[in-house]
């Protein structure tokens, strides 16, 4: 069964940085697109940043030049740099695996907690 799993939430006060990850098993991780999303309290869950199918990155206005995502295809994982954090960052981060081909082939993880707070 295909597996996604984030780690690297938790608390950090405004200006903090957190490395979430999201280590995938039981597919092959260079036939996805993998993106990164976040739902806060709320809200409705909301792209955060992706890998388009030729390999480009895009970004939410709400993080760019904060949040940097990249992959290690040879580890099957992806990962996301988050610095300068707000408190409007806090949201359960997921990791999300679309694969490249058969559209409606989707993948979620379970989320992780990001807690900005003084």
């Amino acid at each position: 069964q295909v597996q996604l799993v984030e780690s690297g939430g938790g608390l950090v006060q405004p200006g903090g940085s957190l490395r979430l990850s999201c280590a995938a098993s039981r597919f092959t991780f260079s036939n996805y697109v993998m993106s990164w999303y976040r739902q806060a309290p709320g809200k409705e869950r909301e792209l955060v940043a992706t890998f388009t199918r030729t390999g480009n990155t895009n970004y939410a206005d709400s993080v760019k030049g904060r949040f940097t995502i990249s992959r290690d295809n040879a580890k099957n994982s992806m990962y996301l740099q988050i610095n300068s954090l707000k408190p409007e960052d806090t949201a359960v981060y997921y990791c999300r695996a679309d694969h490249r081909v058969q559209s409606g082939i989707v993948y979620w993880g379970q989320g992780t907690q990001v807690t900005v707070s003084s």
